[in-house]
C-alpha cells in the first residue's frame, strides 16, 4: 500500500477543500439508520485518512474509532478538535482494542489500496472480526467500468494560496490485468518571493466490478445488501458511475 506522507499529508485537506464530506456522511447515517438491525453507536473507520469523515459522523451522535496507515495523516486528523480516537493500523492487520463495533466504514475508495486478492481477503476478514453479529460494513470503491472507459491520463489543478501558488499535476496510467490504476503526482509549490518547492508520489489504486466484490463479500462471511450509484439513493449504475457504495452485513 502506498499513503499520503510528509508535505503531501500537509496539503491533503487543501486538495480536498471542496469534497462533499458532509452528504457523504450524512447518507452513511442513512444507511446505518436503514440497514442495522438494533441499535448502532460504534462505529469503526478503515483508512480515515485526515478524519473529516469521522468528525463528521462524531457530529451526528456516534462514537468513532477511526484508523489508518499514514502517520502523517493521522497526525493532521489528531490537530482537529474532536474525540474521535485515532489509530496507526494496516487494514491488512487490523487489531483494533474495543471490538465488537456495530459497523464499520472505508470510504473514498481506500479499499482498493491493498491491491491483491490476498490482501483484500485480509481486509474483509479483519473488519469481519471486528463486528458484532449483523454489524454493518459500508464501503466506496472505483468501479471498474469508469474507470476503463473514462479515465484521465494527465490532469492538471491549481490552488491559489496568499503567498503561494500550488500546482499538482496528475498523471495516471492502468495496468489492465491486475485492475490497478497507478496515479503519479507531481506537487509544485510556487512562492510570491520567486523560489519554490516540489514533491512527487505514486499512489496505486484497485478498481473491481459489482458483481466481483459481491463475491469477495460472500466468501469472507457477509451478505451485500446494496449497491449504490454514488453516495446517491435513486441513480442507476452504470459506466459512467465512477464510484460505488456497498452496504454488506456481518453473516
Amino acid at each position: 500500500m502506498t499513503s499520503y506522507s510528509g508535505r503531501h499529508a500537509e496539503l491533503y485537506d487543501l486538495f480536498y477543500a471542496d469534497k462533499p464530506y458532509e452528504p457523504e456522511a450524512a447518507f452513511v447515517d442513512e444507511c446505518l439508520r436503514e440497514y442495522s438491525v438494533g441499535p448502532t453507536t460504534r462505529l469503526l473507520e478503515i483508512a480515515c485518512g485526515t478524519g473529516t469523515h469521522a468528525l463528521q459522523l462524531e457530529q451526528r451522535g456516534y462514537t468513532i474509532v477511526a484508523t489508518d496507515y499514514s502517520p502523517d495523516m493521522l497526525e493532521r486528523a489528531r490537530q482537529k478538535n474532536s474525540s474521535v480516537e485515532f489509530h496507526l493500523q494496516d487494514m491488512t492487520q487490523l487489531e483494533v482494542a474495543g471490538a465488537p463495533f456495530d459497523a464499520a466504514y472505508c470510504l473514498f475508495d481506500a479499499i482498493g489500496y491493498v491491491g491483491t486478492n490476498e490482501a483484500l481477503e485480509k481486509v474483509f476478514r479483519g473488519v469481519h472480526k471486528h463486528l458484532r453479529s449483523d454489524g454493518l460494513f459500508i464501503f466506496e470503491f472505483w468501479h471498474a467500468a469508469a474507470m476503463l472507459r473514462h479515465y484521465d491520463p494527465v490532469r492538471v489543478r491549481r490552488w491559489k494560496q496568499d503567498d503561494s501558488l500550488i500546482l499538482r499535476i496528475s498523471e495516471t496510467s492502468l495496468d489492465y490485468a491486475k485492475q490497478l490504476s497507478s496515479v503519479c503526482y507531481s506537487i509544485y509549490e510556487l512562492k510570491n518571493d520567486g523560489t519554490y518547492s516540489s514533491l512527487g508520489e505514486t499512489q496505486v489504486n484497485r478498481y473491481f466490478l459489482v458483481q466481483e466484490m459481491a463475491a469477495w463479500l460472500t466468501a469472507t462471511g457477509f451478505a451485500p445488501l446494496k449497491w449504490f450509484a454514488g453516495f446517491m439513493n435513486n441513480e442507476t449504475i452504470s459506466d459512467e458511475t465512477w464510484h460505488i457504495v456497498a452496504v454488506a452485513r456481518r453473516s
